[in-house]
Parts: C-alpha cells; sequence; structure tokens
C-alpha cells in the first residue's frame, strides 16, 4: 500500500501582509486605527483584547507622529500590517529622512512623549520597535507585538475573541527586523521585513493584502 506521507501544516488563515496609504493630515489618523481594527476583525486575528488595543495606540501615534512631524518632505505616508502566526507589527513610513530619538527614552525631552508610549507599549507586552532608513531617504518606525502579550502569556489566559474573517496571503519568512534602538534582541516574529514591497494606492479606508507579498 502507498504511503501518502504527511500532508504540510497550512498556516493560519489570517497571516498577511497588507499595506495602504494616507495623506499626511490629522483626519488620517483615527481613519488608520479605524482601518486597522477593521482589518484584525475581518481577519479573525486571534489577538489578545490587551493586544489589539495596544496596537491601535501605536498606529494613531505613529501616524500622528509622521503628519507632525514628516509631513512638509512627505505629503503620503504609508501603512503597513504585517500578521503572523504568533506576531503582529505595525509599520509607518514617511520620506522624511529625520530619525526621531524618543524611542530611546529621554523623560528631560518634551516632544516625541507619543513615540515614548510606542517604546512602552511594545517593550510591556514582550515586543520591540525601532526606525529604520530606507532606500529612497525617508525612514519606517515600527513595532511588533506578540498576539498573546507577555504578562497574560504567563497568566495562561486565552487570546479575545475575534470574529472570523476571511483568508489572506502568507507572508515570507525574511530576517526580522533589526535591533537598532530597541534593547535587547528583538523576537524573532518570522514576519518579513517592513517596507519590502511597492505601496499599492489603495487608500486609507480600504486596506487590501499586499500584491508584493510572498
Amino acid at each position: 500500500m502507498e504511503s501518502r506521507g504527511s500532508v504540510p501544516a497550512r498556516p493560519p488563515s489570517y497571516e498577511g501582509v497588507w499595506r495602504f496609504t494616507a495623506p499626511a493630515v490629522d483626519v488620517s489618523v483615527p481613519r488608520a486605527r479605524h482601518a486597522v481594527r477593521d482589518l484584525l476583525t475581518r481577519q479573525g486575528v486571534p489577538a489578545h483584547d490587551d493586544t489589539v488595543q495596544g496596537l491601535l495606540l501605536i498606529v494613531s501615534e505613529l501616524v500622528t507622529n509622521a503628519v507632525k512631524h514628516a509631513a512638509l518632505l512627505s505629503p503620503e505616508v504609508a501603512v503597513e500590517v504585517a500578521i503572523g502566526a504568533e506576531w503582529i507589527r505595525v509599520s509607518v513610513e514617511d520620506n522624511h529622512p529625520y530619525r526621531p530619538k524618543a524611542l530611546v527614552a529621554d523623560y528631560g525631552q518634551t516632544g516625541g512623549r507619543g513615540l515614548l508610549l510606542v517604546r512602552e507599549i511594545a517593550l510591556e507586552a514582550g515586543g520591540a520597535c525601532d526606525v529604520e532608513h530606507t532606500a529612497s531617504g525617508g525612514k519606517i518606525i515600527w513595532a511588533a507585538l506578540p498576539l498573546v502579550p507577555r504578562a497574560a502569556a504567563t497568566a495562561g489566559q486565552a487570546p479575545g475573541n475575534v470574529p472570523p474573517g476571511g483568508i489572506g496571503p502568507t507572508p515570507g519568512t525574511g530576517p526580522a527586523p533589526g535591533t537598532g534602538s530597541a534593547p535587547g534582541p528583538v523576537p524573532a516574529t518570522g514576519l518579513p521585513a517592513p517596507g519590502t514591497g511597492p505601496v499599492p494606492a489603495t487608500g486609507i479606508t480600504s486596506p487590501r493584502p499586499d500584491p508584493s507579498a510572498p
């Protein structure tokens, strides 16, 4: 009798990479947050409630930072959401070359408090954040969080309930984000590096799977 062998396990249906653009104006902040929230719901991502709330706050802070400090040189920003089996990462890309120092705690500074908050949320959850330069001279600020934050995992809590959604593309297994200003080693999320593909002009209100994602 012929053996069929083992069938490779299918990746979770919620995995994928989505990129969308938004004008660098104030109204894009709540629109970006709502777009990411709707994406998580539609994909049925089994993220803990604390992770979802932290991620949405990070989206707001990163887009706000881009609108306030990069709009002069970057009239448009790109938001990317990468979802893996156990991790989720959000990144915001603009064309301004300035690399913010707020990801390294300096409580004597009055500016960049939003980025300090991003850093604190990521590290408290057991994740990481950093800023990287792009080949075009701009920058990408990203934050990666585990679907179940460190405190909840330690306590043995189950992820919050997220309605099931559609099936997204399987993300690649590219390099994990660099260590940069995030203290300690960056978790091996298995997510592709941020900003590795072209940003389709999908608009902020309708994020779609990135066709360039492997």
